[in-house]
């Protein structure tokens, strides 16, 4: 593993006393807290309950009522609705959410996700072709459209209205659809810009039942598609995505849409799911259904009302998702090739014919796991046509240095830290050496190796029970409200063995404390190190439960380790 900085977060010690005080919780409690921002005991309260919480006025984001009042139309006209999706998890729950709470309220409504190998990201001018020749009249985007400018003036063209809900960030040029619901519009006053696309699905259905005031329809019902969302999108579970997620996660934990159910029956939830159990074991079961096969799949899970048809999907899912791993492993062993073979470059961007173009994106985050470093994976086709996945490290916006390169690109778009793009294989090296020049300029003066925040420093004889219940309250944690990370040095490893697909499994022990267990996945490689120091390390890592059988054990999940 490389190796990182190790950086303890300085903390104002008043501010932790005083909201140790108020709450009554423990100082490293406090110290957690006041790491993420929140300082003030009003604050703090509303962080920690278990219930409520505040969210803003969906009439207040920008087009909300223009977009409202034309659904609702359409419905009392008997209009053809099709609400157009992405094939990642964003889309499939934004879209089943537009599906499921627009049939409710009376809307002829269909579902739309391409296929991301025939049709790729975004509005596709086919697709728009096919669903103009049905009928349909009011067509709303769901986590695309932003960058559509051609497809949505051929929409209109073809007599359908768009309605664009969207959290990309814009580029120079804007679309002009009937309605632009995206909350990084430079007019908009929404007072949160960290919605993602199941969360302004969430928004478009509270204004409109704020307006129009539907009977029988309870849209908090549908948070749980908007917990998949956030967490899947990574978007920062803070202000009022902290509500919406933390009651989502009751809802799946509960089990209350067929779907979600089946997906989740083999993960012993037993009345509790946290985040992690969405970003590692559901999230991929869904996007698997994008990667190799169609995303309609995963809306066709999400939205089926029956059991036995739910899980047969969820089983089709899992079969796809190890699938996806193998090719995942494969395509991973070969970009590691390309790169040690090369000259140590700003950033990685390496290519092949015929990688699986569904596979890219995770390729390129294992990329910059390993090198720490912003990565581009490129697969071409027979054609010459290269789709690539980007992926950022903290700090540093891809999409800036993609718009240095935008005279070798075809298309370009996406987040700080992730993005797509196609090129053409003949501009694929003027784009590759412009790419590391732009990253080069971008990054200049930064040190690329990794940083590891840390809250606080502990003995292990700290690490107990009351400690780990009182830091699940901080929970749902994510991007925003990170997992407590706490640090200890000098610390004793009494067993260890290599476990798995090379994860680390060590017991560990202080003077003063009882034997820990602890899990460090994919740490395998540091077992030969810790046999050939004295036995002692110093480990950051967040503590937990290990739930088996009906017993609870403390474990320590390994974040990084330094030996000796």
């Amino acid at each position: 593993m490389q190796s990182s900085n190790w950086q303890v977060r300085s903390i104002d010690r008043q501010q932790v006393s005083t909201l140790a005080g108020a709450l009554g919780v423990s100082p490293l409690a406090a110290t957690v807290l006041c790491g993420r921002g929140v300082v003030e005991p009003e604050q703090a309260k509303a962080w920690l309950s278990s219930s409520g919480g505040s969210t803003h006025d969906p009439l207040t984001l920008p087009d909300m009522e223009k977009a409202i009042d034309r659904l609702h139309l359409a419905i009392q006209r008997g209009e053809r609705i099709c609400f157009y999706g992405d094939y990642d998890v964003d889309g499939m729950a934004a879209t089943s959410l537009h599906f499921l709470f627009w049939r409710s309220v009376g809307a002829r409504a269909e579902a739309y996700i391409p296929h991301r190998q025939e049709e790729g990201y975004g509005l596709h001018e086919g697709a728009i072709r096919k669903l103009a020749g049905r009928g349909v009249s009011l067509l709303l985007t769901a986590d695309c459209g932003t960058t559509s400018y051609k497809e949505i003036e051929l929409a209109r063209s073809l007599g359908m209205d768009v309605i664009v809900t969207d959290h990309h960030q814009l580029q120079a040029r804007t679309p002009e659809p009937l309605a632009f619901i995206n909350p990084y519009r430079p007019d908009s006053v929404y007072p949160f810009q960290g919605l993602c696309s199941g969360g302004l699905a969430y928004k478009v259905a509270e204004a409109y039942a704020q307006k129009y005031q539907p009977a029988g329809v309870s849209v908090e019902t549908y948070r749980d598609l908007v917990a998949l969302s956030s967490i899947a999108d990574l978007v920062p579970l803070t202000d009022e995505n902290r509500t919406l997620v933390r009651d989502g996660l009751t809802q799946v934990a509960q089990g209350t849409r067929c779907g979600i159910r089946a997906l989740t029956r083999d993960l012993g939830l037993n009345g509790t799911c946290s985040a992690g159990t969405i970003g590692f074991r559901v999230a991929p079961r869904l996007n698997a259904a994008g990667r190799l096969a169609h995303a309609e799949l995963g809306v066709r899970l999400l939205t089926t009302e029956s059991e036995p048809a739910a899980l047969q999907l969820a089983q089709e899912l899992e079969n796809l998702n190890r699938r996806r791993r193998e090719i995942e492993e494969e395509m991973t062993r070969e970009a590691i090739v390309q790169v040690d073979a090369g000259d140590p470059q700003p950033a990685i961007v390496v290519s092949a014919k015929g990688w699986h173009i569904g596979v890219i994106g995770i390729v390129a985050a294992r990329l910059v796991e390993r090198y720490h470093r912003p990565a581009v994976v490129v697969t071409f086709d027979e054609h010459g046509i290269g789709k690539g996945s980007v992926r950022g490290v903290a700090g540093f916006d891809v999409c800036r240095a993609l718009q240095q390169c935008e005279q070798d690109l075809v298309t370009f778009g996406g987040h700080p830290m992730a993005a797509g793009l196609t090129v053409r294989e003949e501009a694929f090296a003027g784009f590759k050496h412009r790419f590391w020049g732009a990253v080069e300029g971008l990054l200049e003066g930064t040190q690329q190796v990794p940083t590891v925040d840390v809250d606080a420093e502990v003995g292990l004889a700290d690490v107990q029970f009351p400690l780990i219940r009182e830091l699940e309250r901080l929970q749902p944690f994510g991007t925003g409200n990170p997992e407590p990370t706490l640090v200890s040095r000098g610390i004793s490893v009494l067993e260890k063995r290599v476990v798995g697909e090379s994860h680390l499994k060590l017991v560990l022990r202080q003077p003063g404390s009882v034997p820990l267990d602890s899990i460090g996945f994919r740490m395998g490689s540091l077992a030969a190190a810790i046999d050939a120091g004295n036995g002692r390390i110093d480990a950051v890592f967040t503590p937990e439960l290990n739930e088996w059988k009906g017993s609870s054990r403390i474990q320590l999940r390994l974040r990084d380790v330094r030996v000796g």
